[in-house]
């Protein structure tokens, strides 16, 4: 039976919209479908591009004779910043890509050519090259290959991951105990921003070291709450209402809680429910606290350090470089405070940091552009040092985020050829792109206000501003002086 539909006056057969719009919904997906082959064959082509400036960047490394391995990385390193900035984009994300695709282009030509025809996604060929970019072998790697690119070809980018690493394990000749070996040294620590002030802190460990983190955080925060819990149950059984005491082998856990305090799950005598403090943090908070106390209160076991180095490993303390306006410090405005020029930090968070900071930088700064005019407070060494960490706050190539304090003071105009140790001839530059001012054809001119004019060897030039204080206006009339 055929259900009808009155649409300004006309009736419409439902089965006749239904096919119609079945047919839009077909023809969206065959255009979806062009534009994600078309998008693919554009990403093979962009592939060619960096591999071939990969190769580029090798002849030139191959007529250096020095065997030091600073100069013959220079050749990669400034055609990484040359085709970095032509898009915008990190010379060392760009050094990565141009990585990934020589290696694309010569180990794994099968799938660049089913990119390049538009069979699998740049998705699937990124989940290819990354599961069997450890298989040296090239049999080995052949056949790799040819097995995931046939699942590849039918399936989703997520699950073509899952199996080329299942098929990397397999096709790999190496013992699994020397790919572990090999995968462990590049175990590292990063840590990645996100909003509202937080961050992402980042381990990449042994699969063992990482779960046993992760699985001692996780008794400890259920200690924790198993006593709150405990607390509060007896707290609302009033007094003589006997304690509550901790079961240690509770949810599977014997190890946690065997030592415990022999108090620990009593409600402080005479403590009624409106006196006693609970614990409202969730598992989750309390793992992420206690991770972060131990790492930031907690010394090494191991210390190669002691007998050089007065305190050891235990004695170094973390160091962040915070701006608060002083209108956030007074409360006046809820916003400005910045870590390392790159991160917002909340304000209360900022007025505790500092007023725990052992020194302060006043600095002056322009009201209406922001710019900094000066920093008081040092002595004449520390003076420009202040100041730069002040204006440039990371590193002065652009598109480098590392922050100034983890940089070299360089001067412009080289300090051997005369150049003077003065502000207008200071910049700060990470270690890279110290190495690479001094070490290649790149050259930097340093113009009034701070402004760098980066020249590349191929002459193209990349202006550089420091940069500019956010003004907050207050959020209410200030109080008169």
């Amino acid at each position: 039976m055929r259900h009808t539909a009155r649409r300004e006056g006309h009736i419409v057969d439902d089965a006749e919209a239904e096919l119609t719009e079945a047919q839009r919904a077909g023809a969206f997906a065959d255009e979806l479908r062009r534009i994600h082959a078309e998008e693919a064959a554009l990403h093979a082509r962009k592939m060619r591009v960096l591999a071939g400036a990969f190769a580029l960047a090798e002849t030139q490394k191959a007529r250096i004779p020095s065997a030091r391995s600073r100069e013959r990385d220079m050749p990669l390193r400034s055609l990484a910043a040359e085709l970095g900035l032509a898009v915008r984009m990190n010379d060392r994300t760009m050094q990565s890509h141009l990585w990934d695709a020589h290696r694309l282009v010569t180990d794994f030509s099968t799938t660049l050519a089913a990119l390049e025809s538009g069979a699998i996604s740049r998705a699937h060929a990124g989940a290819i090259l990354d599961a069997g970019a450890g298989i040296d072998d090239a049999e080995a790697r052949a056949a790799y290959e040819r097995v995931v690119l046939e699942f590849a070809r039918s399936t989703t980018s997520a699950r073509t991951r899952s199996f080329a690493q299942q098929q990397a394990d397999l096709h790999d000749p190496r013992p699994l105990q020397n790919r572990h070996e090999l995968a462990a040294q590049g175990r590292r620590v990063w840590v990645t921003d996100a909003g509202d002030s937080m961050s992402v802190l980042s381990a990449l460990l042994p699969a063992a070291l990482a779960h046993g983190i992760h699985d001692r955080v996780t008794r400890q925060a259920k200690l924790i709450k198993r006593v709150d819990d405990a607390a509060r149950a007896s707290a609302q059984r009033g007094p003589g209402g006997g304690g509550a005491s901790t079961d240690a082998g509770a949810e599977g856990d014997p190890d946690v809680g065997a030592e415990r305090d022999p108090g620990a799950g009593e409600a402080p005598r005479g403590a009624g429910p409106d006196e006693l403090w609970v614990d409202e943090r969730t598992i989750d908070q309390v793992r992420a606290d206690l991770l972060a106390d131990m790492l930031l209160t907690g010394a090494p076991a191991i210390d190669p350090t002691v007998d050089s180095s007065p305190g050891g490993l235990g004695a170094i303390r973390a160091s962040v470089q915070i701006t608060v306006p002083v209108t956030t410090m007074t409360g006046t405005t809820t916003a400005g405070a910045e870590l390392d020029g790159v991160a917002p930090v909340d304000p209360e968070t900022a007025r505790r940091l500092a007023g725990d900071a052992p020194g302060w930088d006043r600095v002056m700064t322009h009201p209406v552009t922001g710019l900094v005019l000066a920093v008081d407070r040092y002595q004449p060494s520390a003076e420009q040092r202040r100041f730069l960490r002040a204006r440039d706050q990371h590193c002065r190539f652009p598109g480098c985020r590392r922050p100034a304090r983890q940089c070299d003071h360089d001067h412009t105009h080289d300090h051997a050829l005369g150049g003077r140790t003065a502000i207008g001839n200071l910049a700060c530059f990470c270690r890279r792109h110290h190495t690479l001012k001094h070490a290649t054809d790149w050259t930097v001119r340093q113009l009034p206000g701070g402004t760098l004019e980066w020249t590349s060897p191929a002459g193209a030039r990349y202006m550089d501003d420091p940069p500019r204080r956010v003004v907050f206006l207050p959020s209410a009339d200030p109080p008169p002086f």
